[in-house]
């Protein structure tokens, strides 16, 4: 393609495009103009995985929810229904609260924190989203199914585990934001 076809980026704005001749104050002003529109664009509209690898980090959240194959879409519904779409770090752990605080199943917890601490380091999150659901298989296996004698009781087992963690999180980072939320099965959140 000669410069005559590439009238926008012309070797004069351009010189990486081969273009060895002088600039003139004007053309090296427009070259910076276009190189930082450039930039400005491409931290707006470059997939999420390349604006995180150039440092144009747009991640103030991390989602922590369950792994329940029923709510995936339901969960990003949710997340983009808030603005977050494409905006958030996700830790899925089975029961999602109560995955992060159990002792049944203590690596769980520890790969919370581990995750915990990489979004804090790498995209310096604000905030911990913390999405429960109800009818959890999780929450059954680690407490039994007695917790689900009522709406109810299962509404209380959920806010004690999503508080027990907050509490956790806000001892070791107290700066951080913490929402508890609780999903039911058609896709409506709750906050606890």
């Amino acid at each position: 393609m000669t410069t005559q076809q590439r009238p926008f980026l012309t070797g004069s704005c351009c010189p990486s495009l081969g273009d060895s001749h002088k600039q003139s104050g004007e053309q090296s002003a427009r070259r910076r103009f276009l190189g930082r529109a450039a930039a400005g664009l491409a931290a707006t509209t470059l997939p999420v995985w390349v604006r995180a690898k150039e440092g144009a980090h747009g991640t103030d959240a991390l989602l922590l929810s369950c792994m329940d194959y029923r709510l995936v879409d339901e969960t990003e519904r949710y997340m983009s229904g808030r603005g977050l779409r494409n905006r958030y770090d996700h830790v899925v752990l089975a029961g999602a609260s109560l995955g992060a605080i159990t002792s049944k199943f203590p690596s769980w917890g520890q790969t919370f924190w581990d995750h915990l601490g990489v979004a804090i380091d790498l995209h310096h999150i604000r905030k911990v989203m913390v999405l429960d659901h109800r009818d959890c298989g999780a929450y059954k296996v680690i407490l039994g199914p007695a917790h689900l004698a009522s709406a109810t009781s299962e509404r209380e087992a959920h806010a004690k585990a999503l508080n027990d963690l907050r509490t956790q999180i806000l001892s070791r980072h107290p700066k951080l934001e913490v929402e508890l939320l609780l999903m039911a099965l058609d896709g409506s959140v709750e906050s606890i």
